[in-house]
């Protein structure tokens, strides 16, 4: 029960801190005077999400330090090891935030966003390899779910990288906003799916210590099966997060206002309706002057054959 609950708390922080990177992504940002600008919803957004990073990662700390006692007590080194590792990106992402916090809070310290960007780039990069190498068993199902946590992770490390080239860019965050909220949802999936049986029937767990554990089937039907349901899952939360991040942004838009270089359309209908008005005046007006110009040939013509038969009269 305590790693379903690691688990749902640690997946919840990470979806609070990537809703929180996206509402600030989304938000426009007017120019506003000092005294408007701490009242604006990304300066107040900003220090949350930097304080739920500190809480969080030294949740994981702590919970680190309990899961080496209880594999040093079951002489698992391989479980030490393992937790060394989470301890490492933790205390990383520790340290961005504190830094982050106090950069935010006083002013008169002043860390580049840069240097923040590249500690969020490295814990990222820190947590791909540790997701990637950690295959202690070839036949773990554990493992399928440790390769879908890639996905969400690559976001991350692809728009903190962009983020690096061109500072300020509101997409590159908004990427890694919906990464986070990925992430989080992914952990919670994956405690309920290894504490709660929610894999498929013939999978059971097997701990050799608290933080080392390995999810074995009976057979190639239940593994086979088992990965399939993962999978399922793992689309299941792409949906999801679709939705969300489709129903945040109407809202953002309602409340917000659409950029501006979207109100610079106007409606199909209206132009439409002008142009066929424009287009059928022209097309009369010609006709009209193609009917003139043909009456004044004809009577120019009768008017020379005329003179050329009296001429001709005259002449005899």
């Amino acid at each position: 029960m305590a790693g379903l609950l690691t688990y749902i708390i640690g997946g919840t922080g990470l979806f609070l801190i990537g809703a929180s990177e996206s509402l600030i992504s989304t938000t426009p940002t007017p120019t506003l005077t000092l005294t408007q600008i701490s009242s604006t919803p990304s300066k107040k957004s900003t220090p949350f999400i930097f304080f739920t990073a500190s809480l969080l990662s030294f949740l994981f700390i702590s919970n680190s330090f309990i899961s080496i006692t209880s594999a040093l007590k079951s002489h698992d080194q391989t479980g030490v090891v393992l937790q060394l590792e989470v301890i490492s990106i933790a205390a990383l992402f520790l340290l961005l935030s504190i830094l982050g916090a106090v950069t935010h809070l006083k002013n008169s310290v002043n860390i580049p966003s840069h240097v923040i960007n590249l500690l969020c780039l490295f814990g990222f990069v820190e947590e791909f390899f540790l997701f990637y190498i950690q295959k202690k068993d070839p036949d773990g199902i554990e493992n399928r779910y440790y390769d879908l946590l890639l996905v969400p992770i690559c976001v991350c490390i692809v728009s903190t990288l962009l983020e690096l080239r061109e500072e300020g860019a509101k997409y590159s965050r908004l990427g890694r906003g919906v990464g986070l909220v990925m992430q989080g949802m992914w952990f919670v999936q994956m405690g309920l799916s290894f504490y709660s049986g929610l894999i498929t029937d013939g999978c059971f767990m097997k701990k050799k210590s608290r933080g080392n554990f390995t999810i074995w089937c009976k057979g190639h039907p239940e593994f086979h099966r088992a990965r399939a349901v993962a999978t399922l899952q793992f689309n299941c939360h792409l949906a999801l997060l679709v939705c969300f991040v489709a129903g945040g942004y109407s809202l953002v838009s309602r409340r917000y206002g659409v950029s501006g270089g979207a109100m610079e359309y106007k409606p199909l209908g209206a132009e439409m309706q002008r142009v066929s008005m424009s287009h059928a005046q022209f097309t009369l007006d010609s006709d009209d002057d193609d009917d003139d110009d043909d009456e004044g040939v004809e009577k120019n013509v009768v008017v020379v054959a005329e003179t050329g038969v009296n001429g001709y009269g005259s002449h005899h």
